[in-house]
C-alpha cells in the first residue's frame, strides 16, 4: 500500500510502498477514501522539517535543554546517534480521514466490514485505528465531508470547554479551517460571532456563515471593533484558532473581554502572558487538548476503554460523532472549505501549495478504488542462501530502542537480517532499510514461517517475551530476547520447558551491561580476589509516568522486573555467583508509583552481597547509572559506563571511554557468533532463571516486607521444572 511520509531531518515529503496494517485487537482497519490535509498543524511540521538543526533547535528550546542534559550524563557520540535516529525515522503525515472498514480486530463489536467510518488515520491508503478513534459515517455525508471529521472536533472540543450559552458574543481568532468551522459550530449553539483573520478571502467566508469579521491587515483595530460590537461591554468568550508566534494575540483577546470573561486556546500562539491583563478582569484562560476527553490516555485510545457517559458526556469518539451528526443535518457545512484535490501520489505537490499558497483552505485526497494489501512489502532485493551455519536474521519490533541501540550493534556485528516485522508499518520498513533486509512486514508470524530465518531477534513489549521466545524454538529457530526472560512464574516455566526441548539451540536474554568492557574489565580485576564482594549499583532511572506501559503490571511486569533485572544480573556477573537471597524495601507514602523507588539487598551462594538502588525520582543531570564494588581493600568505581577508577589495584588506576558502552554491541556480535561456531549458551539458561527470580523476589519482597531465599520461596517451582528438565535448582537458586 501506499503512505504519505515525512523526512524530519531533510523535509523531504515522499509517498512510499509500505506493508499494510493489520486489523489487531481492538482496532479497526479501514480503505481510505478520502483524506483531509491539515493546513495548519501540518503546515508547521513541514516547516519545522526543512528548517535547519538550528532552526529546529530555536523552535524546541525545552528539547535542546533535554541534549545538553544527556550530554553531560551519557557523552556527545551516544547523544547525536540518539538525534540522528530520532531524526532518521520518517514520519506519518496525516489524522483526518474517512473510508470503509475492511476487518475488525478482536474485542471490537461496534463496527462491521461495509461500515463507512472517519477515524485519525494518517495519509494511507489503508489504516488501522483503534475502535475508541473512529467514529460511523451517517447516510447523506460524503467521503470529503466526513475528511472534516476530526478537524472539527477539535474546534468542537475548544468550544464546550468555552461554554458558550445562547445569545452571548464571542471572538473567533483565526479563521483557518478550524476557525471558519468553530464559526459555524457557535453560530449553531446561538452565539454571535466576530471572526478575525489577516486573510479577506477567509473573513468573507466567515461572513457567509453570519459572522462579522475584521481583516487585520486591511488596518482595523481588532479590539476597538469588538468594544463597539459590545457597546463597550467586552466579549463573553475568545476561541484562539490562530497559528502565530506573536503574543500579541493574546493581549487582544484579553483586552476584548468583559470582566470574567473566558479565553480558550485551540491553535499555537505565543503565550508571554500579561498578568495586569487577566488579574485586573479576572479572567479565565484554558488550552484545550485535541478532540477531546480521552486523547493521549493510552488506556482509552489503545485499550479500548470507553469512559461513563454519565460522568464524561463527551469524548473523543462522541465528539467525532456529534460533528458528522452537524454535518448530516446541515449545521455545519464543509463543501466550500475544499480549496483544491489531489491523489495520493501527488502529496509533495499539495503540501508545497499548502505552505506557500495561504489563499488555501482544505486540500483532499483522493484515493484509488483498489488497494494492495499485501503485509509484506520488498525493501530490498532478495539475497542468495546464507552459508551453513550462518545466522539469519528476523527481527521482531522496530521502535525507539531497535532503530537506535540493535541497528547499530547488528550493523556493526554484520548481521544478515532478513526480515523485519512491527506493526507499524513505517517503523518496519525503515528499520529493514537501514540493516539491509530484504523485506518488512507486519505479522511476524511470517519470520518463523521462513526457512531462510533461522534467528529470531526480539524487541517488543515485555509481556510478548516469553510468548516469542517459546514460538521461535518451536519453529526450530535461535531466539534473543530483550530483558525481561518473562513477567511471571508461569511465564518462565513456559520459556525454560521450551528451552529444555531445543538445547540444539541457543536461548539469549538482553542482560548487556555483563558485556560491557568496563564489567569485563572489572570481573578479572576482581578473579583473584581472597574474600567476597561487597557491591553497591545506584541507578538514577529518571520519572516514567504511571500510566506508561512500562509500569503496567500486565504489559511492564513494573519497572524492577521489566529493568531492574539489568543490575541484578550485572552483580552476579561480578560475583560469579547466583543470587541466594533478596531483601528489598520501597518508599512509603502516597506516591502515584512506590516500586520505582526501591532498595534491593542480594545475598550470594559465595557470600559477597551487593544493594540495587533502584531510584526514579532523582536529578537528569546526576549520572544514570554508577557502581562500586569493595574486595580485599580494594575499590572499583564505574561512572555511567565511560569512567571506572580503581584504588589499590596493581597496575590499574582508571579506564575511560569518549561515550557510554553498555555492552550492547559485544553480546549482540557473541549470539550470533555463538549461534555459527556452536557451543555452550552465551549466558547459561540457570543463570538466566536465577536473575529472573531475583527480579521477582525483589518486588515480592518489598510488597510484603520479608526476606526471600529463592530455594525456599519458588522450591515448587524449580522442582516442576527439574522434572521436565527445564532447570538446575541447584544452580539457579
Amino acid at each position: 500500500m501506499k503512505q504519505v511520509l515525512q523526512n524530519l531531518r531533510s523535509g523531504e515529503l515522499t509517498v512510499e510502498d509500505v506493508p499494510a496494517p493489520r486489523a489487531t485487537p481492538g482496532h479497526v482497519l479501514i480503505q481510505t477514501r478520502a483524506s483531509l490535509i491539515s493546513s495548519g498543524t501540518e503546515r508547521m511540521m513541514v516547516e519545522f522539517g526543512k528548517s535547519s538543526m538550528l532552526g529546529k533547535a530555536r523552535s524546541k528550546p525545552e528539547k535542546v535543554k533535554q541534549v545538553l542534559e544527556k550530554i553531560g550524563t551519557e557523552g556527545l557520540i551516544s547523544t547525536l546517534e540518539l538525534l540522528q535516529s530520532r531524526l532518521g525515522l520518517p514520519m506519518r503525515r496525516g489524522y483526518c480521514n474517512a473510508g470503509v472498514v475492511l476487518d475488525v480486530g478482536p474485542g471490537v463489536t461496534a463496527f462491521q466490514p461495509g461500515d463507512r467510518v472517519v477515524s485519525n488515520g494518517p495519509h494511507a491508503e489503508l489504516v488501522s485505528v483503534p475502535k475508541n478513534l473512529c467514529a460511523k459515517v451517517p447516510d447523506g455525508v460524503t467521503d470529503e465531508q466526513a475528511a472534516f471529521t476530526v478537524l472539527s472536533a477539535i474546534g468542537l472540543q475548544g468550544i464546550r470547554l468555552l461554554e458558550p450559552t445562547l445569545g452571548e458574543k464571542v471572538v473567533v481568532y483565526g479563521l483557518g479551517l478550524i476557525g471558519l468551522i468553530s464559526t459555524q459550530l457557535l453560530r449553531a449553539h446561538g452565539c454571535d460571532v466576530l471572526g478575525i483573520d489577516i486573510n479577506p478571502d477567509r473573513t468573507r467566508l466567515a461572513e457567509t456563515c453570519g459572522a462579522k469579521t475584521v481583516c487585520v491587515a486591511e488596518g482595523a483595530d481588532p479590539v476597538a471593533t469588538a468594544e463597539a460590537w459590545t457597546h463597550g461591554r467586552g466579549v463573553d468568550g475568545v476561541l484562539v484558532t490562530a497559528a502565530a508566534q506573536t503574543d500579541e494575540i493574546m493581549h487582544h483577546a484579553a483586552d476584548m473581554c468583559r470582566k470574567r470573561g473566558r479565553i480558550v486556546l485551540v491553535g499555537v500562539v505565543g503565550l508571554n502572558l500579561r498578568r495586569s491583563d487577566f488579574y485586573e478582569k479576572e479572567l479565565t484562560f484554558q488550552v484545550s487538548c485535541s478532540y477531546g476527553p480521552g486523547r493521549y490516555d493510552e488506556r482509552y485510545e489503545q485499550g479500548g476503554m470507553d469512559y461513563p457517559i454519565g460522568f464524561v458526556r463527551w469524548t473523543e469518539q462522541r465528539n467525532l460523532e456529534a460533528v458528522l451528526e452537524a454535518m448530516a443535518e446541515g449545521r455545519l457545512k464543509v463543501d466550500d472549505l475544499v480549496s483544491r484535490r489531489f491523489p495520493l501520489e501527488q502529496a509533495s505537490e499539495a503540501y508545497d501549495l499548502v505552505v506557500n499558497d495561504p489563499s488555501v483552505l482544505g486540500v483532499i485526497f483522493q484515493y484509488p478504488a483498489e488497494v494492495d494489501r499485501a503485509e509484506r512489502a520488498a525493501v530490498l532485493p532478495c539475497r542468495k542462501a546464507a552459508a551453513a551455519g550462518r545466522a539469519c536474521v528476523g527481527v521482531v519490533g522496530a521502535g525507539k530502542f531497535s532503530q537506535r541501540r540493535l541497528y547499530r550493534s547488528l550493523k556493526k556485528a554484520g548481521a544478515d537480517v532478513r526480515i523485519v516485522a512491527d506493526l507499524d508499518p513505517i517503523a518496519a520498513r525503515h528499520l529493514a532499510r537501514k540493516l539491509g533486509a530484504p523485506s518488512a512486514v507486519t505479522d511476524y508470524q511470517a519470520i518463523l514461517q521462513d526457512d531462510a530465518v533461522n534467528t529470531l531477534i526480539a524487541a517488543v513489549p515485555h509481556n510478548l517475551h516469553a510468548r516469542l521466545v517459546c514460538e521461535a524454538l518451536d519453529a526450530g529457530k535461535h531466539v534473543f530476547t530483550e530483558k525481561p526472560m518473562a513477567l511471571n512464574l508461569e511465564e518462565l516455566g513456559q520459556v525454560c520447558r521450551a528451552a529444555a526441548a531445543r538445547t540444539d539451540l541457543q536461548v539469549m536474554v538482553g542482560f548487556n551491561r555483563r558485556f560491557s568492557p568496563f564489567a569485563e574489565k572489572a570481573r578479572r580485576l576482581l578473579a583473584g580476589r581472597g574474600g567476597p564482594l561487597c557491591m553497591n549499583m545506584t541507578v538514577n532511572a529518571g520519572y516514567v509516568p504511571p500510566d506508561h506501559w512500562v509500569q503496567d503490571p500486565v504489559r511492564g511486569g513494573g519497572r524492577i522486573i521489566g529493568e531492574g533485572c539489568h543490575f541484578i544480573d550485572l552483580l552476579a556477573f561480578l560475583a560469579g555467583s547466583p543470587v541466594r537471597a533478596v531483601s528489598a524495601m520501597m518508599v512509603g507514602g502516597e506516591a502515584a508509583v512506590r516500586e520505582d523507588k526501591m532498595t534491593i539487598g542480594l545475598a550470594f551462594e559465595d557470600g559477597s552481597v551487593g544493594t540495587v538502588n533502584y531510584f526514579a525520582n532523582g536529578s537528569g543531570r546526576y549520572p544514570k547509572e554508577t557502581l562500586e564494588v569493595f574486595s580485599d581493600r580494594r575499590t572499583l568505581r564505574l561512572d555511567n559506563f565511560r569512567r571506572m577508577v580503581g584504588y589499590g589495584f596493581q597496575g590499574f588506576r582508571k579506564m575511560k571511554r569518549f561515550s557510554q558502552d553498555k555492552g550492547h554491541d559485544a553480546e549482540y556480535a557473541g549470539f550470533l557468533r555463538r549461534i555459527e561456531t556452536g557451543g555452550e549458551p552465551l549466558v547459561a539458561l540457570d543463570d538466566l532463571v536465577n536473575v529472573t527470580l531475583a527480579s521477582f523476589a525483589a518486588v515480592t519482597s518489598a510488597r510484603e516486607g520479608r526476606s526471600i531465599v529463592l530455594a525456599q520461596e519458588y522450591a515448587a517451582f524449580l522442582a516442576d521444572l527439574a522434572e521436565s528438565g527445564g532447570a538446575d535448582p541447584g544452580t539457579a537458586c
